[in-house]
């Protein structure tokens, strides 16, 4: 017990964000870390066993700390506190994946998110058997490379068969563009030719409107409109002709 003790102690006053947290409460209040670490464990304990909220806050730990520290690894330049919060995200996320499918069975439980908290903060210790570098190495690690090309492969072809899918996927539009484009020409070209006197601008609009309905109904009774327009106007002008005779 006393060995156990001292590995505590030493851990709690070794130099980081927890050391120096620990460090400012122990010169406000004249408590010793040991006694402050272990009252907060106990009070947490107690709060993810009968507190409301406790999946929040086992989530809350779980993800604040580790993403603070991943950020701080990439800012700096070393590259082993790199790979070591890459491997805790990897066993968060399997973890968490796997809890998607079990989460609704073992929250009945009344120490689940107790339990929970405590794995999360097993795999996130600076210590030599930190949970996430045991999980990775003896789990992780052997099954990624047992089938690691074959879900290559399957990368592959699903990305292969994608690109297809997206390629073929875009000829049929344009080809449908084309179509619709051509279709609408024949249907308004007969409309146009029953309006001699019409002005050019109309024909060569009708070239360039949209494949859209509303355009289609604008163009086919446009030259019509056009046409009773230029007759209408003729009309008046022989009145005119015969009123001055």
């Amino acid at each position: 017990m006393g060995s156990v003790t001292q590995r505590l102690q030493r851990f709690l006053d070794r130099p980081g964000p927890l050391g120096d947290l620990l460090g400012r409460m122990e010169a406000r209040t004249g408590i010793r870390r040991l006694y402050l670490a272990t009252g907060s464990v106990t009070v947490l304990g107690l709060y993810l066993v009968f507190g409301y909220g406790a999946s929040l806050l086992c989530n809350l730990i779980g993800f604040a700390y580790p993403a603070y520290v991943s950020i701080k690894a990439i800012e700096s330049s070393s590259k082993e506190d790199d790979t070591m919060w890459l491997t805790y995200w990897v066993v968060y996320g399997c973890f968490g994946l796997a809890e998607s499918f079990s989460d609704i069975f073992l929250y009945w439980f009344p120490f689940y998110y107790a339990g929970k908290c405590l794995f999360l903060l097993w795999c996130m210790a600076p210590i030599t058997w930190n949970g996430s570098q045991v999980i990775y190495q003896s789990i992780i690690r052997p099954c990624f490379l047992r089938h690691r090309e074959t879900v290559d492969n399957m990368l592959d072809n699903l990305s292969t068969k994608a690109l297809d899918a997206a390629s073929n996927i875009t000829q049929e539009v344009l080809r449908t563009l084309v179509s619709s484009r051509a279709r609408l020409s024949a249907e308004v070209a007969p409309q146009l030719s029953l309006s001699p006197d019409s002005p050019s601008p109309v024909s060569s609009l009708s070239l360039a409107i949209p494949v859209c309905p509303w355009a289609t109904t604008w163009v086919v009774t446009a030259p019509n409109a056009i046409s009773v327009s230029s007759t209408a106007s003729k009309s008046a002008l022989n009145l005119e002709e015969n009123k001055w005779d």
